[in-house]
């Protein structure tokens, strides 16, 4: 299993923990922890993929478009 694979899987498994805690700790029911803990992170992919979907039609538009005002690589020294 390659670095990539591996580091997808251990996060993987380090998100389902912390969706079961972090449900446990609201509920305090370990059914309805289990049903959030498996749910939300398949939930959560899908909506990542949808995101990068987006993201990649979106293209390269700079930042200053978005907020107004520059965030771009800083202005060289002599500028």
């Amino acid at each position: 299993m390659n670095r990539t694979m591996l580091k997808t899987c251990t996060y993987g498994v380090m998100h389902l923990t912390v969706a079961i805690i972090v449900a446990f700790a609201l509920t305090r029911d370990w059914r309805i922890a289990l049903a959030v803990g498996v749910v939300e992170p398949v939930v959560q992919t899908a909506a990542f993929a949808i995101h990068e979907r987006l993201w990649s039609k979106a293209g390269d538009i700079p930042v200053k478009t978005l907020c107004g005002h520059g965030h771009g690589p800083a202005a060289p020294d002599n500028a």
